[in-house]
């Protein structure tokens, strides 16, 4: 796996966490909206990941794996998979909803899966 050390202690950009703390919604949106843009960053480095260096049947199992190494955690491992997987699943469903592909979305698309929740 490359080596992502600086976008794993925080994937999302300053200026997306100041853009999402700077919108008009309720504390607990934010919070879920921030969760939501952390996974779906992670999802992205994944995939750039998936292009170059996997070569498994489930990158996401193998990127969590790796993760957990880290902390010498299986359980970290699993469950960081089962909540990343839960996530992709969800925003792979939203995003053709809205005719986007995931890796397309953006910080309006996952407002708007936020506000309909």
């Amino acid at each position: 796996m490359s080596n992502h050390l600086d976008l794993l202690s925080n994937p999302l950009k300053v200026e997306t966490i100041q853009e999402i703390d700077n919108l008009d919604l309720p504390i607990m949106q934010k919070h879920h909206l921030r969760i939501l843009a952390h996974c779906l960053q992670i999802l992205k480095i994944i995939n750039i990941d998936n292009s170059l260096e996997y070569q498994s049947k489930n990158p996401l199992r193998e990127w969590c794996d790796n993760q957990s190494k880290k902390f010498d955690d299986k359980e970290f491992s699993n469950l960081f998979y089962e909540q990343l997987e839960s996530t992709s699943k969800k925003l792979s469903t939203f995003s053709k909803k809205i005719g986007k592909n995931i890796e397309d979305l953006e910080i309006e698309d996952l407002v708007l899966l936020v506000e309909k929740r």
